[in-house]
């Protein structure tokens, strides 16, 4: 048996025994039945999203919380998503929109918004959410107890995802597939070393004297995968962070078809690996190349492990996802493909600086 081969399955035990770590140590952000009453600032940054917003705001308004104030920054849409949030907050007093300023150089559009919200807000706590989410009933109490026992700056769930179309389905488990198929996410807390850290800008819930006197947004102004290099900010300033999954308690539908999964993916695919081509190209030798190479020799005794334990894998991470796991055992070839098809976009817009984000150029460093 070659090299390759052996570094292919050595690499698949590893990335296993990863998924079976999560799958045991469940690192589901825990639901709570105490409630809190400290201040809570609900801050939602919004460019175009008039399709999304108001859903996102019913189920703000329907939580099991009553103090916290919403701030949504229309980040000079083009559609009607000031209006639209304009007279919702007319009818509900918690509830405001700003017009955000115009977006500076050497900033992202996402990043500024928050970072204007942040200067805004007076809770307690900031929560920061996108606008294509939805808020289950518990949520904020159950974030602020998590974050009052662990003494955490930050802490960050990973939403679950609403997937409707067949493009949705072959590209979204992509995300949670490689996070829990490499990083043990209950070490993010544990362990001090930056390097080990993960969050989703999806949710992002800061103790808010911590946030003012560091400004995290600020700090990572032009980073395109902000929200992991803020925990990483956060852990080498000693303090503490973690990074769960959302156990049902947010939803997000990021993308509703084919074209918008490969637009989205492609935007931060490259920059989660540290906009390193070469790492990204070496995963993908690993995970997708290799496994073809071992299905091309058909070889009875080389496909047994190596099956058996991405059935396993997939099995485990979709159940820790929320997700269907038939429909991701089913789709996991496609997913693979799709995988590389993401990668070699995002590869592209790297090398020729042509990524974008509705409607604005991503300028990466």
């Amino acid at each position: 048996m070659s090299f390759f081969i052996y570094a292919v399955l050595i690499f698949l035990v590893i990335r296993f025994s990863v998924t079976v770590f999560n799958f045991i140590s469940n690192p589901k952000l825990p639901k709570v039945i105490r409630h809190y009453h400290d201040k809570v600032s609900i801050l939602i940054p919004a460019r175009n999203e008039e399709d999304n917003i108001i859903e996102l705001l019913h189920s703000i308004k329907n939580q099991d919380y009553t103090n916290y104030e919403v701030i949504v920054m229309d980040d000079q849409s083009e559609d009607n998503t000031f209006g639209l949030v304009n007279d919702f907050c007319s009818v509900n007093a918690n509830f405001s929109i700003v017009k955000g300023e115009p977006l500076p150089a050497n900033w992202l559009g996402k990043n500024f918004a928050c970072h204007q919200l942040a200067a805004m807000a007076t809770g307690k706590y900031f929560l920061f959410v996108d606008a294509d989410e939805t808020l289950s009933r518990g949520l904020v109490n159950s974030l602020i107890s998590r974050m009052e026992m662990g003494k955490l700056a930050l802490l960050s769930v990973f939403t679950n995802q609403v997937m409707k179309t067949l493009g949705e389905k072959l590209t979204v488990p992509l995300m949670h597939f490689i996070l829990l198929n490499l990083l043990p996410l209950r070490l993010v807390k544990v362990s001090r070393n930056p390097a080990l850290a993960a969050a989703s800008g999806q949710c992002m819930f800061f103790n808010a004297d911590d946030y003012r006197q560091k400004l995290w947004h600020q700090q990572v102004k032009n980073q395109v995968v902000e929200d992991v290099e803020i925990i990483k900010l956060v852990k080498q300033e000693k303090f503490n962070a973690e990074a769960l999954l959302a156990n049902g308690l947010i939803h997000c539908r990021m993308y509703k078809n084919m074209h918008e999964s490969l637009a989205g993916f492609s935007k931060n695919l490259l920059a989660g690996f540290g906009n390193n081509v070469f790492i990204l190209l070496f995963y993908l030798l690993l995970v997708i190349i290799g496994p073809i190479i071992l299905i091309a020799n058909f070889n009875i005794s080389l496909l047994l492990l190596p099956l058996t334990l991405i059935i396993l894998s997939r099995m485990m991470i979709s159940y820790l996802s929320g997700q269907n796991v038939l429909v991701n055992l089913i789709l996991h070839p496609l997913q693979m493909l799709f995988f590389l098809i993401i990668s070699m976009i995002s590869i592209k817009k790297y090398i020729s600086k042509t990524g974008t984000w509705k409607g604005r150029p991503i300028r990466t460093i």
